[in-house]
């Protein structure tokens, strides 16, 4: 009874894996075809012959300036929001201080936030300083926006190590901070990397900001980038669907190399506080 309750599961799930890959199935389908096979109906699952053509204009359009601004962007905003929230979510998960509880209730709070409701002030900030269009901008407020959601995730992380390693490291010599990199760092790897994911997702996909924040063609992230290909004058399917499948590689590759330490940071303690 047990192995069919077992297998009726694993047939549901694989059900709602096929179903949830199929859009992403018919974008690269649509990607190869020959231009005058996207358009016929009954549409054709299978182009014949497939084609890189879309993929080669994509190429040589001003995409890849695109994919370096988000991938430059993502990483810096991943460094800068990690070596904030470790040293934050240290401190939250190693010192006990009134109104901790509070201080993490409100960190969730101001992550729930919708990102539109600060775009106004932000936008005027940023002129104000002269930070329109330029990477800083967006570092800084990606990091302010994803910093809280780390901060929870890693304190709740160092929780589960234990505070007898950092007394053992103090005691042979090194400081608060030596003991921190030293010996909490890197059993921190798994939660540091499932951070580092979610940051990159966050970064590589966020639109409104990106399109507010910036207005020349140099300073365009890979998502705002997506938006020329449709047109008061029609969509450019070949294209936008090369383009899509494009710029859904770096978030696979990210999570292909760090997939190990997410899965074992989600499970170990990631996600406890």
């Amino acid at each position: 009874m047990r192995s069919l309750e077992r297998t009726g599961i694993y047939l549901f799930l694989t059900g709602v894996c096929a179903v949830l890959f199929l859009p992403i199935a018919w974008v690269v389908v649509t990607s190869l075809k020959p231009e005058g096979q996207i358009y016929l109906f009954p549409p054709r699952w299978l182009p014949s012959p497939p084609t890189p053509d879309h993929y080669v204009q994509v190429w040589q359009s001003s995409m890849p300036r695109y994919f370096f601004n988000s991938l430059l962007v993502a990483t810096l905003t991943i460094v800068l929001t990690l070596a904030v929230a470790m040293l934050a979510g240290y401190a939250v998960s190693r010192f006990r201080f009134r109104g901790k509880n509070l201080f993490l209730f409100l960190l969730m709070v101001s992550h729930m936030m919708p990102g539109v409701a600060n775009l106004v002030p932000i936008y005027l900030l940023a002129s104000r300083l002269g930070l329109l269009d330029t990477y800083l901008v967006l570092i800084l407020v990606y990091s302010m926006w994803q910093t809280p959601l780390v901060v929870w995730l890693i304190q709740g992380f160092l929780e589960s190590v234990p505070l007898s390693l950092d007394h053992a490291a103090m005691v042979d010599g090194y400081s608060r901070l030596g003991a921190l990199f030293r010996v909490v760092l890197p059993l921190s790897r798994p939660g540091l990397a499932a951070s580092a994911i979610i940051v990159f997702v966050y970064a590589w996909n966020e639109y409104i900001i990106a399109l507010t924040l910036t207005s020349t063609d140099e300073m365009r992230l890979v998502q705002v980038g997506l938006r020329y290909y449709i047109s008061q004058f029609g969509i450019q399917w070949g294209e936008l669907t090369a383009a899509v499948v494009l710029s859904i590689v770096p978030v696979i590759v990210v999570f292909l190399l760090l997939q190990r330490w997410f899965i074992y940071g989600m499970t170990s303690g990631a996600l406890k506080g």
